[in-house]
């Protein structure tokens, strides 16, 4: 495993969301959540107004309350019912999972990100399309930051809207699939999906 794999995976378990109020000060935000049930495990989906603004993997009991417990200290309150984002979100991660999606268009909140990640992750999200793969140090030089593949890892690792910003279509260079913080099943399920790789036998 490289050092940017590894350093995907470590971001993914430490680095939790930013705290603090929204870029402009701004009084708290109506934010909302939902589960959905998927080929890959149930997955929280979190929005405000804004768009959607954190997809977690593996929601359990757990996670959930954590990610939940952030959330509210982020945009300081409570979560709403009404969230008009979370609906679109889940009919299209619906289609995407049933093969029927290949670009999703709910709108995105980046509040969760900031700096160098937000530019390597929006330079995936604009740039690697379903289907189609990229390498650390691919994505390094796109952002005009060659020698920062490390770097591009732990951006990987701290991406809060996996998936739609499809670090699972972030590979190693030596062929490998890397490394992925919602697991290396749930990556090769992904890239399986979207024909990257064959479809696993069950």
């Amino acid at each position: 495993m490289t050092n940017a794999e590894q350093d995907d995976q470590e971001a993914a378990r430490s680095t939790p969301p930013d705290t603090g109020r929204d870029a402009a000060g701004a009084a708290p935000r109506d934010w909302g959540w939902t589960l959905l049930e998927s080929p890959i495990g149930p997955l929280l989906l979190a929005a405000t107004r804004k768009g959607l603004v954190q997809v977690l993997f593996h929601a359990d009991e757990r996670t959930v309350g954590r990610a939940l417990t952030r959330l509210e200290q982020r945009f300081e309150g409570p979560p709403r019912a009404e969230i008009p984002h979370l609906a679109t979100a889940t009919t299209e991660f619906t289609a995407y999972f049933a093969g029927d999606l290949r670009a999703f268009t709910v709108p995105l909140d980046w509040d969760l990100s900031g700096g160098f990640n937000a530019r390597v992750l929006h330079a995936l999200a604009e740039g690697v399309p379903y289907g189609s793969v990229v390498g650390y140090q691919d994505l390094a030089d796109r952002v005009g930051e060659p020698g920062a593949a490390r770097a591009v890892g732990a951006a990987m690792g701290s991406n809060p809207l996996p998936v739609i910003v499809p670090c699972h279509r972030v590979v190693a260079s030596d062929g490998g699939i890397g490394g992925f913080g919602g697991g290396l099943e749930t990556k090769r399920l992904l890239l399986a999906l979207e024909g990257v790789l064959p479809a696993p036998l069950f």
